[in-house]
């Protein structure tokens, strides 16, 4: 994505929270090697205070004696030279951790001629996940096939990718600086632009407006777009600009146009519309396809999809002969003929001659009028299969392929037995107009499909993968992504060991969904693991991260947070706005432990408090996210009860326990995604035994 260049301000600006993000810590050292000044950051960073650090030696304070000979060399350079020096090191934390922190050293001189060496220092690891996720941001946008740019409050572009480039007709570089009128002139695009402006003024989204008009990528044609605008704004509430979303629907723009020349294609069509892509499920609307086709277009109608367009979202033109996944089969009555058909979820090759590879290779439909007996073989898959069209008394046939911006993806095939009529042009005029309208809620699925893929991934990748024994606790854990797309990225859990063979068990909630609440949850969990040690009760360590969530507007979260410690057999727990965690005792019902709700991360304001109890071998504690209970139509009360029925005797494992919460619980609609945690108390001396490999 080409961005332009920022214009110079006639005022202060408000600052960035990268800075805050990254915790830049400032150290001042006198040209003898002793601090003279220590910032807020260097206390989180290093671990000392202020008054523990200035006054002292920095090479004994904070370097293991095996790395100080380095760092005195490279500081006595620094000092000489005046020359900065830039690099990683290692440093030994107070708590007798080693870290690697990124330094930028630099001398400094005051006005009668001392020296002294600032050093700026930054946790590496922070470094590289704000590079990790700059560089994921930055490939996401880039690799859209959908259309993404950010103007200005005047309406010049300032950032463009490659997609919405193309559809212009003009290079990313050359769209930079110049106004929104000036790169899409003309009556057509003026209601767009008088959108943005009010989009602008009063905040509220445009989502899938259409525009229609012709660009210089195409000047002979008319195409449309689906156009969606967002106000910009940063955490201030200052305007920046507005974000605009362009998905070129010129495919499905044209099927509507033909529909309206014949009341009998307008039903068929409007039926059509109304029935296929109702999900983002790729079989589900190849399905629908085929029910609206059956029986008024045709008797049988199969539905297959290029297997690449399935794996890479790509089709894949070096297949040779393609490879085929059937999707969906649909007769109007039973028939052998139904055994004839590639049943849904197969593989398969066509032979050259069949209509299937005819339209992959040209692109156009093909329609058989009249099938002889000897045609047969050509439109079936073997001559077994072509014996059953046969039987069935198939004497029409046509194959009909699916594109979607451009590419084809697949092919829809159809044929007539009853129905004594055999195809015309009206009929391959009115299978293609229903074609192109469902290859392009198929190809919407598939790519919905690989970003929902993208997104769980990112999810998954940001969750631990923690040890199931810890000191006195057996530990299991699950996470079940949403069905829905939209509802991916915020539930996570955490194992975090802590010393004296205690463990920190946390499960939460970013009220949000997609890839920025994933981000989100990796921020917060992130957090959470460095807040765990530094020894705080849950209480406290709540605070702290409803601290930094309300600096993550604006996004807020629910989460439990509890600390075992095996050796005094007690469980400290704290609570922001979650779902009640479940405690199963060996010898006693199971039961909702009555905790202070709390208020959720974010909202602030209200004291967290924290509740002891003892937990004895045997014992159970269960965390889980909302998704595992709350459905639409359910009350929570009934599904919290079900909770607790089903964790009734006799007891299992905690990875039993897990398999059995989702296998009875999780609605099959999945329409939040489930993050559950179960920890059971276990006779110290049998978890000191070596932890398992990674």
């Amino acid at each position: 994505m080409t961005y332009g260049e920022e214009r110079p301000q006639d005022r202060a600006s408000d600052p960035s929270g990268l800075m805050d993000l990254l915790g830049v810590a400032a150290v001042l050292v006198e040209a003898d090697g002793r601090i003279d000044m220590w910032s807020p950051a260097a206390e989180a960073l290093f671990g000392y205070a202020c008054d523990e650090a200035v006054g002292q030696y920095v090479a004994p304070l904070l370097l293991h004696p095996e790395h100080r000979e380095a760092a005195i060399g490279l500081f006595a350079e620094v000092m000489e030279t005046g020359r900065g020096w830039a690099g990683a090191f290692p440093i030994r934390h107070k708590d007798g951790r080693t870290r690697m922190v990124e330094f930028r050293n630099m001398r400094l001189t005051d006005n009668i001629g001392d020296h002294y060496a600032l050093g700026l220092a930054i946790d590496r690891s922070t470094v590289r996940q704000v590079e990790r996720s700059l560089a994921l941001s930055t490939r996401l946008v880039a690799q859209a096939p959908i259309g993404l740019s950010v103007l200005d409050t005047d309406l010049r572009y300032v950032a463009v990718n490659p997609a919405l480039a193309a559809m212009h007709g003009i290079s990313e570089a050359d769209h930079i600086g110049r106004r929104f009128g000036e790169i899409l002139p003309g009556a057509p695009f003026t209601s767009a632009e008088a959108a943005m402006r009010e989009v602008l003024a009063s905040g509220v989204p445009v989502v899938d407006r259409q525009a229609v008009g012709r660009t210089i990528a195409d000047p002979e044609h008319d195409h449309a777009w689906a156009v969606s605008l967002y106000r910009l704004e940063d955490h201030h509430g200052h305007v920046l600009g507005i974000a605009n979303v362009v998905v070129d629907v010129t495919d499905r723009y044209e099927a509507a146009r033909k529909a309206d020349r014949a009341q009998r294609r307008l039903r068929l069509v409007a039926n059509g519309s109304a029935r296929i892509g109702t999900t983002l499920e790729v079989e589900r609307t190849a399905q629908e396809l085929a029910d609206v086709l059956v029986p008024d277009l045709a008797d049988m109608v199969a539905v297959d999809l290029l297997d690449s367009v399935l794996r890479t979202g790509r089709t894949d033109i070096g297949e040779d002969p393609p490879l085929f996944r059937a999707l969906a089969v649909q007769t109007a009555y039973p028939t052998d003929a139904a055994q004839a058909l590639i049943p849904p979820g197969s593989l398969t090759t066509y032979h050259g001659d069949h209509p299937a590879a005819h339209c992959i290779r040209s692109r156009r439909p093909l329609m058989i009028t009249h099938l002889e007996r000897g045609d047969l073989t050509r439109v079936a898959a073997d001559s077994d299969a072509a014996a059953l069209l046969e039987q069935a008394g198939v004497h029409t046939a046509m194959a009909v392929p699916l594109i979607a911006r451009g590419q084809v993806i697949g092919v829809m095939g159809q044929a007539r037995a009853r129905n004594p009529l055999p195809f015309d042009e009206d009929d391959l005029t009115l299978a293609c107009e229903l074609a192109a309208t469902a290859a392009l809620s198929i190809d919407n699925a598939v790519l919905h499909q690989h970003i929902r893929s993208a997104a769980e991934a990112l999810q998954r990748s940001l969750l631990p993968q923690p040890s199931p024994r810890r000191p006195g606790l057996e530990v299991a854990t699950r996470y079940r992504p949403a069905q829905a797309f939209s509802k991916v990225g915020g539930d996570w859990y955490d194992v975090i060991p802590l010393d004296a063979d205690r463990t920190a068990l946390a499960v939460g909630d970013v009220m949000g969904s997609g890839i920025p609440a994933a981000t989100t949850m990796g921020r917060l969990r992130t957090a959470t693991s460095t807040l765990a040690d530094l020894d705080l009760d849950p209480a406290r360590i709540l605070t702290h991260l409803d601290r930094i969530t309300r600096g993550l507007d604006p996004y807020i979260a629910t989460c439990v947070y509890a600390i075992y410690d095996p050796h005094r057999a007690q469980l400290q727990v704290a609570c922001a706005g979650h779902l009640p965690p479940v405690l199963v005792r060996a010898d006693s019902p199971p039961e909702l432990l009555d905790l202070p709700t709390g208020t959720p991360l974010g909202v602030g304001g209200v004291p967290f408090q924290t509740t002891a109890l003892s937990l004895k071998p045997g014992d159970q504690l269960i965390l889980y996210t909302d998704g595992l209970v709350e459905t639409r139509n359910d009350p929570i009360d009934e599904r919290l009860a079900d909770l607790l029925r089903l964790l009734s005797p006799p007891h299992r494992s905690p990875e039993e326990t897990c398999d059995q919460l989702l296998h009875k619980l999780q609605h099959p609609d999945g329409h939040d995604d489930v993050a559950l945690l179960v920890a059971r108390a276990q006779p110290l001396a049998s978890a000191q035994e070596p932890e398992p490999s990674q």
